[in-house]
């Protein structure tokens, strides 16, 4: 099945643009002049993947995200003008997965689409399944599925990103700088607090679905994956 994405950006040539590229590749493309209208389209039905501007009539893109990551797991890229470390890491904060800075060249927009859809699907090429699990956790990185106590639990794709890596990681505490670096990919210093919204997130999640397993704060460092019982 083709995979449907939603753009909304203020600049018609831009919103062409991506709409070429993005058709080109097969995928079925909507695009929208403001945030508030593709919101009101992500309500009637939903996409699977949604591209944003920041700087849009009506809602910007930054509340826009937090909007949808508040109703969906759907993968969303920023695609913006402003290009400071704290637009990157507000973007991401805000529960964004990915951020293109303007001028961009609309193949890389291309390749970051199909990257992340790549690791959302199941890729029938693998030969071995490798599940990890810590505490009443499993992480299948195949087929994206997130369990505590077999049960499903709807994680973003930063957010699965995460856990799995904590999941690889437990046995030591990981600095905020780490995850930025290897998680992120910010190849610049950026300020370390980028990661606490989502780990709030993500120890909400925890405690709703009843696991053992608890995000603990290492104090001046970062984080650690620890069992609780």
């Amino acid at each position: 099945m083709q995979k449907k994405i939603y753009i909304a950006d203020d600049e018609k040539n831009i919103r062409d643009l991506i709409y070429y590229f993005l058709t080109n590749e097969g995928f079925v493309v909507k695009t929208f002049a403001t945030g508030d209208e593709l919101m009101e389209s992500f309500l009637e039905d939903p996409c699977d993947l949604v591209i944003l501007d920041v700087m849009m009539p009506g809602t910007d893109g930054f509340i826009l995200s937090s909007k949808i990551r508040q109703l969906s797991n759907v993968p969303i890229i920023i695609v913006s003008a402003r290009d400071s470390e704290m637009d990157k890491i507000t973007g991401i904060s805000l529960g964004s997965d990915d951020y293109l800075t303007k001028p961009f060249s609309p193949m890389e927009l291309v390749a970051r689409v199909k990257a992340i859809f790549r690791r959302l699907q199941l890729d029938t090429g693998e030969s071995e399944r490798e599940i990890s699990s810590f505490a009443n956790i499993q992480v299948d990185p195949l087929s994206r599925d997130f369990k505590v106590d077999g049960k499903k639990i709807e994680l973003s794709p930063t957010e699965f990103t995460l856990m799995t890596y904590f999941i690889n990681n437990h046995s030591r505490a990981i600095s905020r700088e780490e995850l930025l670096k290897n998680v992120w990919k910010f190849d610049f210093e950026a300020d370390t607090r980028a990661t606490d919204d989502v780990i709030k997130r993500l120890r909400k999640k925890l405690t709703q679905a009843e696991s053992t397993a608890r995000i603990e704060s290492v104090w001046g460092f970062g984080f650690k994956l620890e069992e609780t019982r």
